[in-house]
């Protein structure tokens, strides 16, 4: 019997940097924690529902979109259908980092996507352009930023009406403005920004003519193909040391 070998080993030291890295953007994840436990209560839910679906959930924005369609009668099928098109982002998130992903075991690999996020993602994707295999971003980031989910539910479920209205603060750009600067960090050649131009084109079509949350899928898709089939493919070999050449 044969068993297979995985070359990437998570760092701990490592996890705790990723940790502390992410520690700023978590601060803000804290206000639409809160956000959303009090959407959730004003929606009727109690405050440990709402602390249980932040704990087992922990994706924002299908979390509002249930609220938004909760009720004394829930209707089951149509939530499942939110939930997923607002969440099947992470099908590409995930076939991103398969790369690196291959290279630890099963139980670690849906270990770490468990924690996955926008934000440890992009972190993960950038420092992977740039020549850096780097898991531990999603095992210390996705931490930091679920404990920061899940304490701003807390304060919203309980303390809600200090924040009613994050976004007259100008709280719901920080994410963009985040995600918008790890895009446009590192080395991008001519191909890179076509593929982007695409995949913004087509994500604006699809915000304009089909069904709401596909835009995220569909431009997705779009810059995806434009990258497999004429980005310039450079394999990436991995040093002793973890980095990559």
């Amino acid at each position: 019997m044969s068993f297979a070998s995985y070359s990437y080993q998570i760092q701990s030291h490592k996890v705790r940097q990723e940790f502390v890295r992410l520690f700023p953007i978590s601060l803000f994840v804290v206000a639409f924690g809160a956000a959303f436990g009090l959407a959730a209560t004003q929606k009727g839910l109690l405050p440990l529902e709402a602390l249980l679906m932040s704990t087992a959930v922990f994706a924002g924005a299908s979390q509002f979109a249930a609220t938004d369609m909760w009720g004394s009668e829930v209707s089951v099928l149509p939530l499942i259908a939110v939930v997923f098109a607002i969440n099947s982002r992470h099908l590409l998130m995930g076939a991103s980092l398969y790369p690196m992903l291959k290279d630890v075991s099963p139980g670690k690999r849906y270990g770490l996507l468990l924690l996955l996020t926008d934000a440890n993602w992009a972190v993960s994707a950038q420092d992977y352009q740039n020549g850096n295999r780097n898991l531990e971003v999603i095992l210390g980031g996705g931490l930091v930023l679920w404990l920061a989910w899940l304490v701003g539910t807390w304060l919203g479920v309980y303390f809600g009406g200090l924040l009613q209205n994050p976004k007259s603060l100008g709280l719901d750009m920080v994410l963009g403005c985040f995600l918008l600067a790890m895009a446009l960090g590192g080395k991008k050649s001519p191909r890179v920004l076509v593929a982007w131009a695409v995949a913004a084109l087509a994500s604006l079509a699809a915000w304009k003519w089909l069904p709401p949350n596909t835009h995220v899928v569909v431009g997705a898709l779009a810059g995806g193909v434009i990258g497999y089939f004429w980005l310039d493919k450079k394999p990436v070999v991995a040093s002793d040391d973890g980095e990559t050449a």
